[in-house]
């Protein structure tokens, strides 16, 4: 995958992320392909990352992820976000977050992801949640 093919697939998946549509985010992932955050346990198989989705959709439903860059580096495929949204969904708190993370990509042949590693501040979002942004 070049790093024009790769720039048109993330801000595509980007865009998955803002639709609503958690199957639209899975659909970016391999059959068996796996979606970790902050070194969590892996939810493997696009059932399983469709959730992993729906959750943020569901906690979010303004939710919007920008693609804020995307680079080819000796670490591997890295996708740069922004998470913005207001936590009003069931038991929310009502505060708006904004949080930045990347998530390392394996891409299988394809042209889906195998697997990606999600990472962003977790402190600091639990503090927007808590606090809102300030």
């Amino acid at each position: 995958m070049t790093l024009t093919e790769l720039n048109k697939f993330a801000n595509r998946y980007a865009t998955a992320w803002c639709s609503q549509n958690p199957e639209s985010v899975a659909a970016f992932f391999a059959e068996n392909g796996s979606l970790s955050v902050n070194d969590g346990p892996p939810a493997v198989g696009r059932a399983a990352i469709a959730e992993v989705a729906r959750g943020f959709m569901r906690d979010f439903p303004d939710l919007v992820v920008t693609m804020d860059d995307v680079a080819h580096d000796s670490d591997g495929r890295k996708f740069h976000w922004t998470l913005t949204g207001t936590n009003t969904g069931p038991g929310g708190t009502g505060k708006r977050v904004r949080i930045s993370g990347y998530e390392l990509w394996k891409i299988d042949n394809d042209g889906l992801i195998a697997e990606s590693k999600g990472h962003f501040d977790a402190a600091e979002y639990e503090r927007e949640l808590k606090h809102g942004l300030e």
